[in-house]
């Protein structure tokens, strides 16, 4: 099973990514992993694109969290058996990042590289708010659903997140 987990920043994906991954035994990798070094360095691009080019190589089944269209977006979209698009609505994600700016102040959470402790700054909520709801991500995404529409499960909220949850436990 290979499983990709895209969406707005702050919806949940490396949660939802990591506790399917542990329910079904599958290597996981997160993208946010990939692309920050410490510190909030940003990681040259084709280091990036070789070390998720090489994950997927080297495994049949894996689970991936994050959107990045420059690391293999659309090859991950191409083989993923199944889509989970996180769709939450803005100030959900808002909330979602304050609240794992609270829990996580001062540290680290596992889906992001080490020496990168938790922030929400005013460039971070921008993006939620915003930036990263452009024209261009929109259009990107309802490309995706589309173009792989059968295998997308586009979640918009709370309950649906709760369904498929349910699912991946029955199966």
């Amino acid at each position: 099973m290979k499983v990709a987990v895209i969406g707005h920043s702050g919806c949940g994906k490396s949660t939802i990514a990591a506790w399917i991954a542990k329910k079904r035994r599958l290597p996981l990798l997160h993208l946010d992993k990939v692309h920050w070094l410490p510190g909030w360095i940003e990681r040259p691009k084709e280091e990036e694109q070789k070390i998720v080019r090489e994950f997927l190589d080297s495994h049949d089944s894996w689970m991936i969290d994050g959107n990045y269209h420059s690391m293999e977006y659309e090859r991950r979209m191409q083989e993923a058996d199944r889509i989970l698009f996180l769709d939450f609505p803005r100030l959900v994600c808002l909330y979602r990042a304050w609240k794992r700016a609270r829990r996580y102040h001062g540290k680290t959470r596992s889906s992001i590289t080490e020496g990168c402790t938790e922030k929400l700054d005013l460039e971070f909520v921008f993006w939620i708010l915003y930036q990263g709801r452009s024209g261009k991500a929109k259009m990107e995404y309802q490309r995706v659903m589309r173009k792989y529409g059968s295998k997308v499960v586009r979640i918009t909220n709370q309950r649906e997140l709760d369904r498929e949850k349910r699912r991946w436990i029955k199966h």
